[in-house]
């Protein structure tokens, strides 16, 4: 049973992208709003060319956009991209959930002739 959206190279890369947890903590912060790359890095232990190099990650897979305002340039969360993969994984939830209540009329009309 195919589902409504195959898998494509924007999904793989997005998926990728999320594979790693400072990547996955980017997203979740800018989920509550923009930040700069300065405003992203606050937390954590790392150098600014490092969170420069996930955000660059997370912008080429389309998962976040940058924008210039001065000499400031905030990240934002393209809760489209998102929206995206939450389909992608609604439709396979969908597809194991009918597979699985498959199985399970199979088994217990396998009983039921027993």
């Amino acid at each position: 049973m195919p589902t409504s959206l195959a898998p494509t190279p924007e999904l793989d890369s997005a998926f990728a992208a999320l594979g790693d947890p400072v990547r996955r903590a980017l997203v979740t912060r800018l989920a509550r709003g923009d930040a700069t790359v300065g405003e992203l890095a606050a937390p954590f232990d790392l150098t600014p060319q490092a969170i420069s190099h996930h955000v660059g990650v997370l912008r080429r897979c389309g998962l976040i956009e940058q924008r210039r305002e001065g000499t400031r340039r905030p990240c934002r969360l393209r809760a489209d991209q998102l929206s995206l993969l939450g389909t992608w994984i609604a439709d396979q939830r969908r597809v194991w959930d009918d597979r699985l209540d498959a199985l399970e009329r199979h088994l217990v009309d396998e009983e039921a002739v027993r």
